[in-house]
Order: structure tokens, then C-alpha cells, then sequence
């Protein structure tokens, strides 16, 4: 499910799309301003690489992973990969679709450096907890309804603002159905997401010309100081016995371009922290940061064009 087609990505365009947190309307909106701006026949080759966060805050979870499950055969020719993000790994722990440790541990092992947020952060007790890893009881867990700050916002059910997913599958929040009421089709898109995607020869339009250049996609980015290929070595592994992937969920120490990528020609793209930034080769693709009144959005390359769900655009005959 991660990946489909043979092309590399300097045999076509390059589509990025930011988080989407269970907006469908949005994701509609942006999909069908992508093919009017890449046009018709480059929209139908596309290389398209979706950041990671498709559920929870907006209200239609359930119908955009259909809408993503439904792209390879409507668009055969395409080029899918689905990114995981820090709110599809948590969901995926909590209906049971979290790939195991491949160290043969327990998902309880993951609990031990968080077990002092468990009472603030109202983790999940119910039904199954006791084989869930720690984001799982985040994510199913209970705010209390109390006020995020960040977002300017009462928390919707848990710290993940999980709430409205459970609703769109039709199960009340925190409910242990939820892992009942999930399809396996979404269960086996939610365990098949990558957490990164490498792509060589990546064509960027500049002032100086087109140039090429290795492309790595990760939902938040990759720590500016650790060694790129030990981390590299760690998303492809996807080991879940971690309790926190920093490159899915961290924020200030993934912001920055790695030290060691800044002399080379790489660019790191992410979304995550529900804002457009641009620096270098530094690309971070998420305006909406699942919020209702912001767009989602999406970068066109080589042109580098950033195209969003609001943008009137009316395509060309």
C-alpha cells in the first residue's frame, strides 16, 4: 500500500501533500486544484507523497482513508506513498494494527518513560490496553475536556484530539469498539504506512535552472544533530518498541535541516507543525495543522508551487 509504479521521480511530477486530519471536502478540494495546476496528463503520472496525519480534529477520518484507499485503481498510472504520521501511528496502536516490535517485546514495554503522564493525559484503560502501545492509550485516553493552549481550543476527547475519528467510524470516544467498527481494509492502510520515503533525482526549478537533487519525505522531519543514516536506518526498520519516533513527532530538535545535509543536495519535506515553511532545501507542508479555518495544502515540484484546497483555480481545456 505504501508505494505503487516503476517511474523515479525525475520522470514526473512531484506532488507533497501536507496533513489532512480528516477533512474530505478539503482533500477533495486540493486534489482536483492539483490535477487543474500539473494538468491533465502529468496529474495522471504524478508521483504523489502524502506527509502523514489523515485522522483525527476533522470530522470525516474514516471517509478520507477511503478516498486514499480508492487512488490506485482511479489513478493506475500514479505513483502513492503514504507517510505515517505521529496521529495515524497512535491510532494504528490502538485497534491493533501497529506493525509488533521485531524485538519480540511487549507493547507495555513503551509505557515505562511516559508512566508519569498517565494521570494528567487520562490514558485508555479500557478493554485490550493491557497489549497497547503507549500512543494507543494517549490516544484513546481522556482530556477531560480541558484547554489546549497550542491550539487555542478545549482537547476533543484525548491529547490527540481523537474524539471526532471515533465518531466517524460511528463508536463514542474512548469506546474499545472502535478496534471492531475499523475495517480491515483501513487496519492493514493504517500497519502498511511508512515512515519514510527516499526518492533519488528529485528535479527542482531555480533562478540558476533546473536541478536534481535526493528527496527524503518524513512526517516531522529528522533530528539535527543525530546521524541521518542511524536515522534513516531506524524509520525503515519502523520499530515499534519506541515510544516516542521523534522524526514522526517531534518539534523544535526536526525543525532545522541536519547538520550534516547542509553542504548536499537533499531535501527533506515534512508536515506536522501547521505551517508553510520554506528554507533551503528545508520544505515543512502543513497550513492546516487540523485546524477547520485553515487550508490544506500541497507542493507542486519541480516547479515548487504551493497549491491549496481554497485556491480558485479552474483548469484548462
Amino acid at each position: 500500500m505504501a508505494e505503487m509504479g516503476e517511474a523515479t521521480a525525475g520522470d514526473r511530477a512531484v506532488l507533497c501533500i501536507g496533513d489532512i486530519h480528516g477533512y474530505i471536502s478539503k482533500l477533495r478540494s486540493l486534489w482536483s486544484n492539483l490535477e487543474a495546476v500539473v494538468g491533465f496528463d502529468s496529474f495522471a503520472t504524478a508521483l504523489v507523497i502524502f506527509l502523514g496525519d489523515y485522522c483525527d480534529r476533522g470530522p470525516h477520518t474514516r471517509e478520507v482513508i477511503d478516498f486514499l484507499l480508492a487512488l490506485p485503481s482511479q489513478y493506475p498510472r500514479q505513483r502513492h506513498v503514504f507517510l505515517c504520521g505521529n496521529h495515524d501511528l497512535a491510532f494504528a496502536a490502538f485497534v491493533g494494527a501497529l506493525p509488533p516490535p521485531p524485538d519480540g517485546l511487549p507493547f507495555s514495554a513503551t509505557w515505562a518513560e511516559y508512566a508519569l503522564n498517565e494521570e494528567r493525559e487520562g490514558w485508555f484503560k479500557g478493554e485490550g490496553y493491557e497489549a497497547m502501545h503507549v500512543q494507543g492509550r494517549r490516544w484513546g485516553g481522556d482530556m477531560g475536556g480541558r484547554f489546549n493552549p497550542k491550539k487555542g481550543m478545549a482537547y476533543n476527547g484525548s491529547i490527540y484530539d481523537a474524539g471526532p475519528t471515533f465518531e466517524s467510524y460511528g463508536i463514542p470516544h474512548g469506546s474499545a469498539d472502535l478496534a471492531k467498527a475499523v475495517p480491515d481494509t483501513h487496519k492493514k492502510f493504517l500497519c502498511d504506512l511508512v515512515w519514510v520515503h527516499e526518492e533519488d533525482n528529485l528535479l527542482i526549478d531555480s533562478p540558476e535552472g533546473r536541478t536534481s537533487c535526493k528527496l527524503i519525505a518524513v512526517h516531522a522531519g529528522l533530528e539535527k544533530s543525530k546521524s541521518v543514516e542511524e536515522q534513516l536506518k531506524l524509520l525503515r526498520a519502523r520499530n515499534t518498541i519506541l515510544p516516542k519516533v521523534e522524526q514522526l513527532s517531534g518539534r523544535h530538535d526536526v525543525w532545522e535541516m541536519p547538520k550534516e545535509l547542509s553542504d548536499k543536495s537533499t531535501l527533506v519535506v515534512s508536515g506536522h507543525h501547521g505551517k508553510i515553511h520554506i528554507e533551503g532545501l528545508r520544505y515543512i507542508i502543513d497550513e492546516c495543522g487540523g485546524l477547520e479555518q485553515l487550508p490544506i495544502a500541497a507542493v507542486v515540484f519541480p516547479s515548487e508551487m504551493i497549491v491549496r484546497d481554497i485556491d480558485q483555480i479552474v483548469a484548462e481545456c
